[in-house]
């Protein structure tokens, strides 16, 4: 598993999400997501819809993810 795919699959699995994916041995990967699905949602929730992107790869091919959500308003992002 590499950075590129995983964030390929969160972003396709929530629409309109940005995503930034690091990991440089394969199995453990920290990402940024600011997506607007996570407004009103408390952290858990909102990991729980990036973990929903990766269904079998968590705890298989991806061995750890430490996640950063956020909205755009709470990382600053304009998407007029």
């Amino acid at each position: 598993m590499d950075a590129a795919s995983i964030k390929a699959l969160i972003e396709s699995g929530l629409p309109g999400a940005s995503a930034r994916v690091q990991g440089d041995d394969g199995v453990h990967f920290e990402a940024t997501v600011i997506a607007e699905q996570f407004a009103g949602k408390l952290q858990l929730a909102r990991h729980r819809l990036v973990y929903a992107t990766l269904g079998d790869l968590m705890g298989g091919a991806i061995h750890a993810l430490a996640l950063v959500t956020q909205t755009p308003a709470e990382a600053g992002v304009n998407h007029a």
